[in-house]
């Protein structure tokens, strides 16, 4: 187990913003359109807001129209894990950081080639870091 899955709910909360805590440990979601990261357009990469660990390159991203920065695939393939989630009488897959379990979107088979997949993710999860 790594140090930030040790992490308490009170150091988290001491971390992260109010809307950041509640949709990365308590698995929220944000508004469509709501984040400036939904329309980035620069290169750089995506990390995880929590554990700083990479999650998305700004290659992969795409306007899938729903309102969320979305992805055709991770940065690698142990970058994310996928949770079964059956809340809201939806079956959906839940992607997870996969270094310190924070909550980051959804995964639906609706995207893109080359993958065919759409990481819905949301902006308050994520930590852009352009390139320079």
């Amino acid at each position: 187990m790594n140090d930030t899955q040790k992490t308490s709910n009170s150091e988290w909360r001491d971390k992260l913003t109010p809307e950041q805590y509640h949709v990365t440990r308590e698995h929220g979601t944000e508004r469509a359109f709501s984040h400036a990261y939904n329309v980035e357009k620069r290169d750089g990469v995506y990390h995880c807001v929590c554990c700083d660990a990479p999650l998305f390159t700004s290659d992969t991203k795409y306007d899938s129209g729903s309102g969320w920065p979305s992805f055709f695939q991770p940065v690698s393939e142990d970058a994310i894990k996928e949770i079964d989630d059956r809340s809201h009488f939806m079956r959906r897959t839940e992607i997870r950081c996969a270094n310190c379990d924070a909550h980051i979107g959804h995964v639906f088979p609706d995207g893109p080639a080359p993958t065919g997949l759409r990481y819905c993710t949301n902006g308050l999860a994520l930590d852009f870091k352009p390139e320079e």
